[in-house]
């Protein structure tokens, strides 16, 4: 090799990028830790550049606002919702249903679009002299500018629930109560004026569909992109696939991938490909799905950790490995390669938001 060759060589090396920094994007990203924070990462120099003190404790079940403007909380005594102006960082407000010798635990909550009011899922231990009276789960109503509960809203055909799988429509006006079918309430009475029959098979010969993993991060608003699984009636088999819901058209655009198997499913950006984890002892894997062709991506294996969670990073590049302990792992998402790790001086208590 001439020595010119040589200096060229050596040049192209040095001028080429080295493969693990793989830009993951220029947004912004938040999540909640210990003891009583939520971090603010910047995407591209993987690095925290603040935090969000929460007044109540550590943060848990952390809920991004409709306008991207708030998050919703709950500390980890579930007691108390803490309210973050995300722009200002600062907590805006904060509240707690229990009283006296009456404790309120919190087990879920849906806020209001608008900003109006919050949907809260109770159950209340009440102390007595000689032993503690729990109530059953109860939906309430809390008005954010009054500060109180203005009602309680009846259970679906008078059927307690432990959780409550319920959604807003992007107005505000409707409120969504998932189960076997999907119930329809007006917002103003809190009254059921429509009903979705998803417990009816959406084609002859086939079975119901039964909603997986879900995800609308990234989705046009009033959307609802994941994995389901149907039974086949004929073969008594169950089939997984993907299904795109239109919750105000009462629309679902679904394919078929596969035999169903245990997977999440986590939408990047553009929508043209989503990602998820399989969790099993000893057998962890990473899986991909090609949207835009309604089919399966590649899925490799790979040594994952007890209780991962999963985010697409903001360029849709690089997938951040999270959860259970204060390490983000990120991975390429081209061929499922270990890429580099993010330490926080923390160890994290909510889901992770990749904000652009």
């Amino acid at each position: 090799m001439k020595r010119t060759d040589v200096i060229l060589f050596v040049l192209l090396a040095f001028s080429l990028p080295a493969a693990d920094k793989i830009s993951a994007g220029n947004g912004t990203l938040y999540l909640g830790g210990r003891p009583n924070k939520i971090f603010i990462l910047d995407e591209a120099t993987e690095k925290v550049t603040g935090e969000i003190l929460c007044k109540t404790g550590t943060p848990t079940d952390l809920t991004l606002s409709e306008d991207h403007k708030r998050f919703y909380l709950t500390s980890m005594s579930f007691e108390d919702i803490e309210i973050v102006d995300i722009a200002s960082k600062q907590v805006i407000d904060n509240f707690r249903l229990s009283e006296g010798n009456k404790k309120a635990r919190i087990f879920g909550f849906e806020a209001d679009p608008l900003n109006r009011f919050m949907i809260i899922l109770t159950k209340t231990a009440t102390k007595q002299v000689d032993r503690f009276e729990i109530s059953a789960p109860t939906l309430q109503l809390y008005d954010l500018k009054e500060h109180k509960v203005t009602r309680t809203i009846p259970w679906p055909n008078g059927e307690e629930r432990e959780f409550a799988n319920i959604r807003f429509s992007p107005d505000g006006k409707f409120l969504y109560f998932f189960g076997d079918d999907i119930l329809v309430y007006d917002t103003t009475d809190f009254k059921q004026v429509d009903k979705w029959e998803l417990s009816r098979p959406i084609e002859d010969g086939f079975g119901r569909i039964n909603f997986n993993s879900l995800d609308d991060h990234n989705e046009e608003t009033g959307y609802l992109t994941g994995l389901f699984t149907v039974q086949d009636p004929v073969q008594n088999r169950r089939i997984m696939g993907v299904a795109r819901v239109n919750l105000e058209k009462k629309s679902v655009d679904w394919y078929p991938l596969g035999p169903a198997t245990s997977v999440g499913f986590s939408l990047a950006p553009g929508r043209q490909w989503a990602y998820g984890l399989h969790q099993e002892i000893g057998k962890y894997e990473f899986w991909s799905f090609d949207l835009a062709n309604h089919k399966l991506g590649p899925h490799v294996e790979f040594p994952g950790r007890p209780r991962m969670a999963l985010k697409v990073s903001s360029n849709g590049k690089v997938l951040y490995v999270h959860q259970a302990g204060n390490t983000i792992d990120l991975y390429d998402t081209s061929n499922f390669k270990y890429l580099r790790t993010i330490t926080l001086d923390a160890d994290m208590t909510t889901n992770l938001y990749v904000m652009p």
